[in-house]
């Protein structure tokens, strides 16, 4: 599986650079009723996929675990502008390293680990499930 948005045009330049730079997206799974549930998240952006990490035994991976089509969305400017929406596949990664030994997510990260109280290796801890993001498409506008 790998991401298959075209970053090329200004909607895509605009989208990468806002994948580059956030440091909050909203991952909207379904629950068993069909019902979206979206919540914000923290995510690394390769350049390919997006990686997050999840507490163990939660919501958001029954419903991955049911259906791995999501949808991830940035908060707009407030006025209605600035729209980035991508539809994506969601996996568990049981391959991607634990949170506090990807130093590129760390680096990301830290204030907010410091925010809720926690260093890297406690954050670690205390979401130990990595879930791969994989774009298939891309709507919005500016």
């Amino acid at each position: 599986m790998a991401t298959v948005i075209d970053f090329s045009s200004a909607l895509g330049q605009r989208a990468a650079q806002r994948l580059n730079s956030e440091r909050i997206i909203w991952l909207t799974t379904t629950d068993s009723q069909g019902a979206p549930q979206p919540r914000p998240v923290w995510f690394f952006w390769d350049g390919d996929t997006a990686l997050i990490y999840s507490a163990a035994d939660v919501h958001k991976l029954h419903h991955i675990a049911r259906s791995s089509h999501v949808a991830l969305h940035f908060d707009s400017d407030g006025l209605g502008g600035d729209i980035v929406v991508f539809m994506a596949d969601a996996v568990v990664d049981a391959d991607a390293p634990a949170a506090d030994q990807f130093s590129a997510y760390v680096e990301k990260y830290t204030s907010g680990m410091k925010r809720i109280g926690m260093n890297p290796r406690q954050f670690a801890a205390a979401y130990p499930v990595a879930i791969r993001l994989f774009l298939r498409s891309l709507r919005g506008h500016f």
